[in-house]
């Protein structure tokens, strides 16, 4: 399936938006990859865009907003995976699940809201998995570290022997958050 994007990503403006394209444009060199930005302001996606340095200069600014279906279906169709950090998912997500869902586009987000989840699945589970799109949710910070150690876990104690991983607790007891701020600090001068 040829599409005119690799990736959008949407919700560009906000503030893991925005570093989450500093971030895409610091990597789409090496990769190749056709991006494009989305959003409900063009205006504010350009400024984005041009924060993000010569990598970002063409990369294309789709608007889009939960509130007209008809664009967020158009975006979904435009390329191979939407990206979205636009939340709370509650309130702004299905729209956008249900738009990949039909236009089989992958589909990734940074919820940590299981009811918003357990909802995108009831309803669009089955006609993502006819069209073909993968809908990947909790892609973020609150997800990701316990999940990966919580699998750990269970595979340690596969392999030990020791039985059945009835329940486990995950401490964050360190974190340092350095280089985000570092790039907060060089995003607003």
């Amino acid at each position: 399936m040829s599409r005119e994007h690799d990736i959008v990503l949407y919700g560009a403006t906000g503030y893991v938006g925005k570093l989450t394209a500093l971030y895409l444009a610091g990597r789409v060199e090496a990769t190749g990859a056709r991006i494009a930005l989305a959003g409900r302001s063009t205006e504010k996606l350009a400024a984005v865009r041009d924060a993000c340095g010569p990598a970002a200069r063409d990369w294309p600014l789709i608007e889009a907003d939960t509130t007209r279906p008809a664009t967020l279906a158009a975006m979904a169709a435009s390329t191979q995976v939407v990206l979205t950090t636009v939340g709370p998912y509650t309130k702004y997500g299905l729209p956008l699940v249900a738009a990949c869902a039909e236009a089989g586009t992958d589909y990734a987000d940074l919820t940590g809201e299981v009811n918003f989840v357990r909802e995108s699945i009831d309803v669009y589970g089955k006609q993502a998995a006819d069209t073909g799109a993968r809908i990947v949710h909790c892609c973020g910070f609150d997800s990701i570290p316990s999940d990966l150690s919580v699998y750990a876990l269970y595979r340690r104690a596969q392999e030990d022997g020791t039985g059945e991983l009835l329940n486990t607790t995950y401490v964050l007891s360190k974190f340092r958050a350095e280089s985000a701020v570092a790039r907060r600090r060089r995003w607003w001068r």
